[in-house]
């Protein structure tokens, strides 16, 4: 009897490996992805077959049916935002703007301030005013939110809001606030804030979609003002950690009609999240007297294409002069190295700045095995040395740049919801360059003979490393 069970149930295990190999087949986003697993789960589907379910899954399933299920609330919703924004819209200036609005399926706008904000102070000072203003309702969301000093000082400002009237809603992530405790949370419900989590594995059908994050940064008040950019909640991105040190991020502050665009991807975060169609305010305000034209990139892991990839490879071919990219996650995928390559091969000045010191250790092993092939191309590394650099920020000649959320590897590519702002501006491109040139002043090159001469041993760590990046 014992035998026969454990003969079924290896015959099962293998069955389910050919099924899952199979699906993998039909849906993995990479030949090289896809014979991996399809040989992984023939061969040893014991331990490929849950790997395959929890981190192999190349789409967000779930959130592709939901978004189907309510394409006729969403219709009306953009319908009616549409129709508001219509004033407020620009016409692309180039093609290569013009592939920007189509991959983030939202429209270039005008009349909108942005202001850059560097590091934490600047940033949570603006933020928290911002929500003491606040009259009809807040939007917030965050991949990481910490109880401690700085989550308990977003805590009492959004405390504050409910108190006087203001609908607040909180969307924070499972995974990334997997720490955040029930207490925190129930100060919040307590005073009427609504409070939710962004569950990638929510019911039993998407259960293994663990791997799934929402690693936005989203901040909306009133419809009116906005804020995205790197920072995530918690004192270390104030330089108040020992083990990180001093914090380098960017942030941006947006008003006007491009705020909306924020607004839109929320809302369709909480409707996921909880099955809520929440009414908003979605008519524009115009800010002539600054009058950047913005267009704001949500990607995702539920939409048909690989949105951020193509963004990045987008602003990469479009560079002539200059493209200086900071992150602190650099693994990026085929597309974008080749595309990095040879626009240092063309003559533009590709520099990008990674941290000297890293907080993910096989993110930092992976980038050895592809650098020398960068640099022998061309492009300059940089390795910023005062603390941890976890800015993402893309400076395109003198005349556009981005603030965000993308890091340059898989996961921000493929497994990730993100968002980022894309400002075809000289003037603030012009503070973004002189913002670089201050960070840059502070960072070391990096030499072909300082990876090339490392030992074997580490060679080979380094390569086996980047075999995960698929799913880093």
């Amino acid at each position: 009897m014992a035998s026969w069970l454990l003969g079924t149930g290896i015959m099962l295990i293998h069955l389910l490996g050919i099924v899952s190999a199979v699906m993998a087949l039909m849906s993995s986003r990479t030949s090289q992805g896809a014979i991996a697993w399809i040989i992984s789960l023939l061969t040893f589907p014991y331990v490929a077959l849950p790997a395959y379910w929890f981190f192999g899954r190349p789409r967000f399933y779930g959130y592709v049916t939901a978004r189907g299920a309510r394409d006729n609330v969403l219709r009306r919703v953009l319908v009616r935002y549409r129709h508001n924004i219509k004033p407020h819209l620009s016409l692309p200036a180039s093609t290569d703007i013009q592939a920007v609005e189509q991959l983030a399926m939202m429209p270039l706008t005008k009349g909108n301030s942005a202001d850059l904000l560097i590091d934490g102070e600047a940033t949570f000072k603006s933020l928290f005013d911002g929500i003491d203003q606040a009259k009809d309702y807040l939007l917030l969301q965050f991949f990481i939110v910490r109880n401690d000093a700085l989550g308990k000082r977003l805590q009492h400002h959004l405390i504050k809001a409910a108190q006087r009237g203001v609908r607040v809603y909180f969307l924070y992530d499972e995974v990334g606030s997997r720490k955040l405790n029930d207490g925190f949370l129930n100060e919040m419900m307590n005073e009427g804030i609504e409070v939710k989590a962004f569950r990638s594995s929510r019911g039993f059908i998407h259960r293994f979609q663990l791997n799934f994050r929402n690693h936005r940064k989203i901040a909306v008040v009133d419809g009116k003002q906005g804020w995205v950019g790197g920072f995530n909640v918690g004192v270390e991105y104030l330089g108040q950690h020992p083990r990180h040190g001093p914090w380098r991020d960017t942030h941006l502050a947006l008003s006007g009609p491009c705020v909306l665009g924020l607004q839109e991807a929320f809302w369709e975060d909480w409707h996921w999240a909880t099955g809520e169609v929440i009414t908003l305010n979605w008519h524009a305000e115009s800010h002539p007297q600054d009058n950047h034209h913005v267009v704001i990139v949500p990607s995702g892991p539920a939409d048909k294409q690989d949105t951020a990839s193509l963004l990045i490879q987008q602003l990469i071919h479009s560079a002539n002069e200059r493209l200086w990219v900071t992150s602190p996650y650099f693994v990026p995928d085929q597309g974008v190295q080749d595309a990095l390559r040879l626009a240092a091969m063309r003559g533009v000045d590709v520099r990008v700045m990674i941290p000297e010191r890293p907080d993910h250790l096989l993110v930092f092993l992976s980038a050895f095995s592809f650098l020398p092939d960068m640099l022998r191309a061309g492009v300059k590394i940089y390795r910023y040395l005062p603390g941890f650099l976890h800015q993402k920020v893309i400076l395109i000649d003198n005349n556009a740049a981005t603030v965000g959320t993308i890091n340059l590897d898989n996961r921000s590519f493929r497994l990730n919801f993100e968002i980022t702002a894309f400002i075809p501006s000289s003037t603030f491109a012009s503070k973004v360059h002189a913002m670089l040139e201050q960070d840059f002043a502070q960072c070391r090159r990096v030499t072909i003979d300082e990876i090339s001469q490392r030992p074997m041993w580490k060679k080979v760590i380094s390569r086996a490393a980047y075999l995960t990046a698929p799913i880093q």
